[in-house]
């Protein structure tokens, strides 16, 4: 793919890039642009009969820790939740009432909720399109940069753990793999794209988030989409 290709060409100042192909954007609500966990693209017509009409509007937020070289921060979800238990994932959840239909509000709240992030280390500075996930969520990401100095405390019933991993790592397109798993709610198999890192494995929504920030990174195209969309 073009993508993996342009990809290809070793470290770069990523936080420069994200920060060119970002700023600016606004949530982007539309149905016609909604994509899904999947490596690849917007929805297969095929599978959108797997995925809620009427999905729950929800937000996570995507910290990129601006340590010396570049890092994204990530947490293990506890394992005895209801949905995506002991997965990878970012910080985040439904958009309440209180968060006034804010992806950018809700987000920042499910962060200092779920691990005690300060909102004042934490700078948004734009948003992916959303995701539809088939567990019944639509996920807008809040891209934020995170300034160190920050101190972590996870609530155990949410959260078992959190890590760092490097954007130069994520964003290797050596690391991106292709796999089909038989998905624990269809029961069909479906594409996802898997990224290791040590021990653990980033997958499903998150690493179908993070190829989607990948890729606005490397197709110029793509970033500028994202500045056209709806105000919260």
């Amino acid at each position: 793919m073009e993508a993996e290709r342009a990809g290809a060409a070793g470290p770069r100042d990523w936080a420069r890039i994200i920060r060119e192909r970002l700023g600016g954007s606004r949530p982007r609500h539309d149905v016609s642009e909604w994509l899904v966990p999947g490596v690849w693209g917007p929805i297969d017509p095929s599978q959108r009969r797997f995925y809620p009409r009427d999905p729950v509007p929800a937000a996570v937020l995507v910290p990129l820790i601006e340590r010396p070289e570049l890092t994204m921060l990530f947490t293990q979800r506890a394992p005895d939740l209801r949905n995506h238990a002991g997965q990878i994932s970012f910080p985040g959840g439904r958009i309440e009432s209180r968060d006034e239909g804010s992806p950018r509000a809700a987000a920042l709240r499910e962060a200092r909720e779920e691990i005690g992030l300060e909102e004042r280390f934490v700078s948004v500075i734009g948003y992916l399109p959303d995701h539809l996930v088939i567990s019944g969520f639509r996920v807008t990401p809040v891209v934020a940069f995170v300034q160190p100095g920050f101190s972590l405390s996870p609530d155990p019933k949410e959260v078992q753990d959190t890590f760092e991993v490097p954007v130069n790592h994520l964003f290797d397109p050596a690391n991106h793999h292709r796999n089909r798993r038989r998905s624990a709610f269809t029961g069909e198999e479906v594409e996802f794209c898997d990224i290791p890192y040590g021990e653990r494995n980033i997958w499903g929504a998150t690493a179908g988030m993070l190829m989607t920030l990948y890729r606005l990174c490397v197709e110029p195209a793509a970033a500028d989409a994202t500045r056209v969309g709806p105000h919260e």
